[in-house]
């Protein structure tokens, strides 16, 4: 009798292990036809979207599906990978039929907490010469809606460095997801350079950029719409109000405002073959001052950016232009700067130019090899009428994701100069 009960234990766990290889077998036949991510009135797909609440490298496994043979074991871990990422309560998934005959689509169904707070860090940069800048966010998530709150001191984007709040209120599915509205409201104290405050004194100088500045308030309302998975439109408008540098002197004005019109068309595609993966990025940005708001700058700002991207195992090269156009009267804001974190690395702008232009062409290669880089800018900015003159940096340093950490050298004829940076900046 034991020796009957030992065969009927053993005949039974070979027929489970039959069962298990079968549906594993059965399950390997089909072929992913596409992937989803979708919660509560969101969705994505990872294999088109550049969805900025996953990682890198999260989205670019799940795009690996696609094309492959359906893996139950990878599915599973990639589920409870996406759930440590959103934060979410849970994230299960689903396999459902596909278009053709053998595939199936798999979806990962996303249950985030209705409320929760994250704390980011878009930007922590120190450079050798303009010092630190550094912002820091809160944000509030309450379903489909965003509240942001926020600290900035930025020295590096603009002419001036500027201080003060940023609060944001987004709503990330406006009937669809493919439509979002923002609401933004900055508050900023701005801080001079010594080299702008005497440029502001040459001739000609104060008809070309208006009056400085010491605070700046600005309202701005958005609308972001997905035309295509690729394409994306934004419209809208920006109320900025402009308290002068020296109040009280009778031919500044109290006060002055530059309302504009703001749209912009980006484009993100990312292509993956066997052996070489392609990023390629394009925008344009328009801002528009008119009386017809209310402003006292009659002007257009247009700036276009293009980048793409080639990586090879650990070899990447990247290659980044920019060209930007600023027609009639802007604030000094507005104005095109180069020579920072981003563009001709290891110049000073107050060198380049301390008021900025109205012309900008700027350029940069990249090479990569894992986290080591090397770089070299090259770009020139001047005002209409005025004498081209191109510069040229070239660079090195270490980059994991967002923080780096570089020497850039301007290429000029004397001694040189390098200026060392370290920092994050997305």
């Amino acid at each position: 009798m034991k020796y009957a009960w030992l065969g009927c234990l053993l005949a039974g766990s070979l027929l489970f292990a039959g069962n298990q290889d079968s549906e594993t077998n059965v399950n390997t036949r089909y072929t992913v036809e596409a992937v989803t991510i979708q919660g509560n009135g969101w969705s994505t797909d990872p294999a088109a979207d550049r969805d900025k609440r996953l990682s890198s490298g999260l989205r670019r496994e799940m795009a690996a599906l696609v094309g492959g043979k359906l893996n139950p074991s990878a599915l599973d871990d990639l589920a409870k990978r996406l759930r440590k990422e959103l934060h979410a309560k849970s994230v299960d998934h689903h396999v459902l039929r596909g278009k053709q005959q053998d595939y199936v689509q798999v979806v990962f169904d996303v249950k985030l907490p209705p409320t929760r707070f994250d704390v980011s860090v878009p930007k922590f940069l120190y450079q050798s010469r303009p010092g630190w800048s550094g912002a820091v966010e809160g944000t509030a998530t309450v379903y489909q809606n965003g509240f942001t709150l926020g600290l900035v001191s930025d020295g590096d984007e603009l002419a001036e460095r500027y201080t003060g709040i940023e609060a944001r209120y987004e709503n990330r599915h406006l009937g669809t997801d493919r439509a979002r509205l923002t609401f933004e409201f900055d508050s900023f104290h701005e801080q001079w350079n010594g080299t702008t405050l005497s440029g502001m004194s040459a001739p000609g100088a104060e008809t070309a950029v208006g009056d400085l500045y010491r605070t700046r308030q600005n309202f701005q309302p958005m609308v972001t719409f997905v035309v295509a998975r690729p394409l994306t439109v934004s419209f809208g408008a920006s109320f900025e109000r402009l308290d002068p540098e020296t109040p009280g002197v009778a031919a500044v004005p109290a006060m002055q405002a530059a309302n504009a019109f703001l749209a912009n068309a980006a484009f993100h595609q990312e292509i993956e073959g066997a052996d070489f993966e392609h990023n390629i990025n394009g925008s344009y940005d328009l801002r528009m001052g008119t009386r017809s708001l209310g402003s006292d700058f009659a002007y257009g700002r247009h700036r276009w950016q293009f980048r793409y991207a080639l990586t090879h195992g650990k070899h990447t090269v990247v290659d980044e232009a920019m060209l930007g156009v600023l027609t009639g009267q802007a604030p000094l804001f507005e104005r095109f700067v180069l020579g920072n974190s981003t563009t001709l690395r290891g110049w000073n702008k107050y060198d380049i130019d301390p008021l900025g232009g109205n012309r900008m062409v700027h350029n940069s290669v990249e090479y990569r090899y894992g986290a080591f880089q090397v770089f070299y800018d090259s770009g020139a900015i001047w005002d209409t009428g005025q004498a081209v003159i191109a510069r040229n940096s070239v660079g090195v340093g270490l980059r994991q994701g967002a923080f780096f950490v570089a020497m850039a050298f301007p290429l000029r004829e004397g001694r040189a100069e390098p200026m060392f940076m370290v920092g994050m900046n997305y």
